[in-house]
């Protein structure tokens, strides 16, 4: 391929077409990567990002940003230049096949220039990036406030306006219309001025069973409600709001809020709005026979700031251990903070567990699982003792938490709810061809609304060999599959296995499996096709789904989709029912 510069000026001499190279090594950055110094006519200094991997002929593929700083200072920041530079391309995913871009961005003093090139790519500013060049128009506001965490990001208050120059996975750049900033921000933080989205009761790409899941959390009351797309009807919205219940507790009850053909919108005939801000305004004043007045909106789920996605391998220095949450056989768990702000866990593993080398293997493909349902795997250091960080869970494990007090209080739709937060989790699991090998309730952890998340997918085959050999190794014996413990075959059946044993966790609040019985007994009784009888309190039905999952061939045993769909519909209708119109 190609490739020349952009025309461009610096102030004072122009930049060289023929640089001579200066006398400062070249750093490697990850793998891939390589950045040189260049000096320009002018004395002036300029960062070259090569991607070594994308080779042409006989030349590696310069990605072309180029960094000019004064010389005075070339020595004392040419690292740190060459990483944000790095950082900055990566976290535009700029295409590798090369790029054109004829403006030059100013991000917090660094000025970068892009390289043209004949590539069918290079009308493209970004491979999957949208830009807003075209529409000045367009705002953003601040639904949270956000700390910047990077040199590149960009700071901002809740209710503060932002112009987004460029749409591109999780961060986007955008200029501030309070302090004439540019930098980076995490997109789930702001919505577009002139949607819905900035209306606190309006809650976008939200599912009916999410809906309930949210108006349940504690802090909302009977009046708490919210207006979402509808999942049936493409263009229309619904009204979800929580109420008085019997002794089960309270209920979510929805009305589908119909559209008029000349505009406006209407619950009732009777009432028709032109807005649905209107609408929420007089419902708010009356309930004119909705289950409740519309008391206050929805508290939304506190945003989970986005990881840097360049930043996987990170110094063991960036993280402070705080508390300590457990212990087990091969480490601890802490909750800390990375870069004294971003709140995360952080799992310790005992030097010997596993190969460093094994470990970043497979962590690289656990990294590529994400799901709402799935402990998000931040970051990594390599160098023993293995630190693993993670999102930060604030109720802790499911196992833990089902023995305290609130849990003890949970009742049993919303420990049915949990599983299939669970088999939500392990579907897409299944649906990745991946498998857990470990899946029990110390291996879920809780959020602060009671949200159930899959954690530590993927490491019991990291650590197998020490797992299984070690003396006094408490291999999971009762959480596990026959096949598995007779001949070593784990499969994503072996995981619904443990799934039907996970159910009994639930239903007795965190009771060891097979009472009274140790490992051997377990093993002798399964290899006689015994298995655990219906606990106290547990409906039939939901014992029924125990056994579907303890079938003796694998085969046999149902798919994750299908339990996930099967609990989720184990106490409500039909998706389509709703409130009957005032």
């Amino acid at each position: 391929m190609e490739t020349t510069l952009t025309e461009s000026s610096h102030q004072g001499a122009p930049w060289s077409p023929v640089p001579q190279r200066s006398n400062f090594p070249e750093l490697q950055l990850e793998d891939n990567f390589r950045c040189e110094t260049l000096r320009g006519q002018d004395g002036g200094v300029d960062l070259k990002l090569t991607d070594i991997t994308a080779k042409t002929e006989d030349a590696p593929n310069i990605v072309g940003f180029y960094s000019r700083f004064s010389s005075g200072d070339e020595v004392r920041s040419l690292q740190d230049r060459s990483l944000k530079l790095l950082c900055f391309f990566r976290r535009l995913e700029q295409c590798r096949m090369g790029c054109t871009c004829s403006a030059q961005k100013q991000i917090n003093g660094g000025t970068f220039y892009k390289v043209k090139s004949n590539s069918e790519a290079s009308n493209h500013i970004a491979r999957s990036g949208n830009t807003y060049t075209d529409h000045e128009d367009v705002v953003f506001v601040a639904q949270h406030d956000f700390k910047a965490t990077n040199d590149s990001d960009l700071p901002f208050r809740k209710g503060d306006r932002l112009k987004v120059l460029q749409e591109n996975g999780e961060w986007w750049l955008a200029k501030s219309l309070v302090s004439g900033q540019e930098g980076f921000i995490p997109s789930n933080y702001v919505a577009r001025a002139d949607t819905l989205e900035v209306e606190k009761w309006f809650f976008k790409d939200l599912s009916r069973r999410e809906t309930e899941r949210l108006l349940m959390v504690p802090g909302n009351k009977p009046g708490a409600f919210l207006i979402r797309e509808s999942e049936t009807c493409k263009g229309s919205f619904s009204l979800s709001i929580r109420d008085t219940g019997d002794d089960e507790g309270d209920v979510v009850k929805h009305y589908k809020i119909r559209c008029l053909d000349k505009g406006g919108y209407y619950i009732s005939p009777s009432n028709t709005f032109s807005t649905l801000q209107e609408l929420v305004r007089y419902y708010s004043r009356t309930a004119d026979g909705l289950c409740q007045r519309l008391y206050a909106p929805c508290k939304p789920r506190a945003p989970q700031q986005p990881w840097a996605h360049d930043e996987w391998e990170i110094p063991r220095e960036t993280l402070k251990m705080v508390k300590k949450l457990g212990a087990g056989q091969f480490g601890e768990v802490w909750m800390g903070y990375y870069k004294n702000n971003q709140k995360v866990a952080i799992k310790t593993l005992k030097e010997g567990t596993m190969e460093p080398e094994a470990f970043l293997q497979e962590a690289n493909l656990m990294k590529q699982l994400q799901h709402q349902r799935l402990v998000r795997l931040h970051a990594v250091v390599t160098k023993e003792p293995i630190l693993i960080v993670t999102e930060f869970m604030v109720n802790g494990c499911l196992l833990d938490f089902l023995k305290t007090d609130e849990g003890k209080k949970l009742k049993l739709n919303k420990l049915i709810d949990m599983s299939a937060q669970v088999a939500e989790g392990m579907a897409y699991i299944e649906k990745k061809n991946y498998i857990h090998r470990d899946l029990r309730a110390a291996n879920i952890l809780v959020s602060d609304t009671l949200s159930c998340k899959v954690a530590d997918f993927g490491l019991a085959r990291i650590i197998e060999s020490e797992y299984t050999a070690q003396e006094g190794a408490k291999f999971p014996i009762k959480w596990t599959a026959p096949e598995a413990i007779n001949f070593g075959t784990f499969s994503i059946k072996s995981d619904v296995w443990s799934f039907g044993i996970l159910l009994t966790e639930m239903v007795t609040y965190g009771r060891i499996p097979y009472p009274g019985m140790t490992n051997p007994d377990v093993i002798r009784c399964l290899d006689r096709f015994y298995r655990m009888p219906c606990p106290d309190s547990c409906p039939q039905e939901l014992y029924d789904v125990m056994m579907m999952c303890w079938r003796q061939k694998p085969e046999d045993r149902p798919t994750f989709e299908f339990l996930q769909n099967l609990l989720n519909d184990f106490f409500i209708a039909t998706e389509g029912q709703y409130e009957m119109q005032p």
